[in-house]
């Protein structure tokens, strides 16, 4: 049986992760989290001082350590640079800040695109992120675009940041939940879209399970399990 494949698209702070997790977790399925990916980039960059707007020196940042991607005990990936597992450290907000400029570099984006579908191939998975359904897994068994109101996303952000620690005030999560739109929005390479095909989920007012009965049930009447 072909590998089934659920790609989950949408903007900053919508739920993806959470969702697809959870979604993985009830079809025993792998959860590859590819904002994981472009986050190990920006989380070397920001180790090193790296220009993030030279894409010449992204590049090379990469080719200087070793950056890999396993499957975790839990299903999920894990990303593992020179040795360490910093999977942990990938959503601190000097991290965060750099995600979405050095994810905008076009050779960033084929090198990540790759090894996003060479999972895919090998692997039943629900993988997450801008383009998934659009550029990485154009025929993915069901797509979903989740999204929700922008202070919505901005007021999780926020939890999640107090969570590991950091206080962010409200007004500047949305302010930063906005930018961040704005640039995967526009950027000239796989921009943040929806897919023709897919199915679009606003969570702003519906609790994680529920978003997750809707993507099982999805897949179940795609027939595919």
């Amino acid at each position: 049986m072909a590998p089934v494949s659920i790609a989950i698209d949408g903007p900053a702070g919508a739920g993806k992760s959470t969702v697809a997790k959870r979604v993985a977790e009830r079809l025993n399925l792998m959860y590859v989290d590819t904002g994981a990916m472009y986050r190990a980039v920006a989380y070397l960059c920001a180790q090193e001082g790296i220009d993030v707007h030279s894409e010449r020196d992204v590049e090379a940042a990469l080719d200087a350590h070793r950056v890999s991607f396993e499957e975790g005990e839990d299903r999920t990936l894990q990303v593992v640079v020179d040795g360490v597992n910093v999977t942990p450290r990938l959503r601190a907000p000097e991290v965060s800040a750099l995600v979405s400029t050095v994810a905008a570099h076009p050779r960033v984006r084929q090198l990540l695109t790759e090894w996003q579908r060479a999972f895919a191939e090998r692997h039943s998975v629900v993988m997450d992120g801008r383009d998934i359904g659009t550029v990485v897994l154009p025929h993915a068994t069901v797509k979903v675009f989740l999204t929700a109101a922008a202070e919505e996303r901005a007021r999780r952000r926020q939890e999640e940041y107090r969570r590991m620690g950091y206080d962010v005030p409200l007004e500047e999560m949305v302010r930063t939940v906005v930018e961040r739109d704005r640039k995967d929005s526009e950027r000239s390479v796989a921009p943040l879209r929806m897919a023709e095909d897919a199915v679009r989920i606003d969570s702003t007012d519906k609790s994680i399970e529920s978003v997750v009965d809707e993507i099982v049930q999805l897949v179940e009447n795609a027939h595919v399990r």
